[in-house]
């Protein structure tokens, strides 16, 4: 289930997160939210 939520990130988070989003989107050549790759990046650096 999805939520939303605002929070704050800073310039230098943004561009590599919009970095990681670019080369997704050129390597898969479909549309992928910044929100996909924030939940991505999150599930991935906060296992058990």
């Amino acid at each position: 289930m999805s939520k939303r939520v605002t929070i704050m990130i800073d310039d230098d988070l943004d561009k590599k997160i919009r970095l990681i989003q670019a080369k997704k989107i050129k390597d898969t050549n479909k549309i992928v939210s910044f929100s996909e790759i924030i939940n991505e990046t999150l599930r991935k650096n906060l296992k058990k």
